[in-house]
């Protein structure tokens, strides 16, 4: 077993006993402290009082559903801040939507690999243990530096000229590495005053973007009837 010098406390929620002993004994596996609930209910009360590391939240739930508790526990400043990976059922796109605009970090779909949703759950909670990049800091990734002030992006030194709706969606993507982000929340960040950007043409400039960016291009992933991600080092 791996063993860490502080142990994250992960809360499962699924009204199902088999799923939540599976991901209970690989989150063990691995180190961490898991705490299991099978209803809706209880898993607000859990959060509430014992404020886990993360929190595993199965979408469909007896009684409160897990949109409903997601949006309550992000809505709260006490809670706010509890990553949630969102499990649904595989092909339900627009549940995976739905969930990300609530407020959850990532999601994975059933039926689910225990080693890909453990390695999910480490992701995420790098992603809250990196500190906050500032709208303002210069950014580093492989080959690409992007300078917000200047409004410059370089890849491998060489200085690519971007439209502003297509460097704002590069940067907003860049500040938040391997999130994942829907069509109607890219449109929401890079929406500005004299700029119409309607969730499908967030498309277009993205095959613009990727064309730019050249080789560099293959870090914006596409996620599949979601959105986009810019993939982790």
């Amino acid at each position: 077993m791996q063993k860490h010098s502080i142990q994250k406390n992960i809360l499962v929620v699924d009204d199902e006993e088999d799923i939540l002993k599976l991901v209970e004994y690989n989150l063990m596996q691995e180190g961490f402290q898991a705490k299991t609930s099978t209803s809706g209910e209880e898993a607000l009360k859990l959060a509430r009082e014992e404020h886990p590391d993360l929190i595993v939240l199965d979408l469909m739930l007896p009684g409160i559903d897990g949109l409903d508790i997601c949006k309550l526990l992000k809505s709260d400043l006490d809670t706010s801040k509890i990553p949630i990976l969102m499990l649904t059922a595989k092909g339900e796109e627009s549940d995976i939507v739905k969930g990300l605009e609530s407020g959850a970090d990532d999601y994975i779909t059933k039926p689910f690999s225990p080693k890909v949703l453990v390695a999910r759950v480490k992701s995420v909670l790098r992603r809250y243990a990196q500190p906050e990049i500032s709208e303002d800091e210069v950014i580093k990734y492989n080959e690409i530096t992007l300078h917000p002030n200047k409004r410059q992006v370089k890849v491998s030194g060489k200085l690519i000229d971007l439209t502003y709706t297509e460097f704002e969606i590069l940067h907003f993507l860049i500040r938040r590495l391997g999130w994942v982000f829907t069509r109607n929340e890219i449109v929401d960040k890079v929406r500005g005053d004299n700029y119409h950007v309607t969730d499908r043409s967030v498309d277009v400039q993205i095959v613009g973007l990727r064309k730019k960016l050249g080789d560099a291009g293959k870090y914006i992933e596409t996620v599949r009837g979601v959105g986009y991600r810019l993939t982790e080092l």
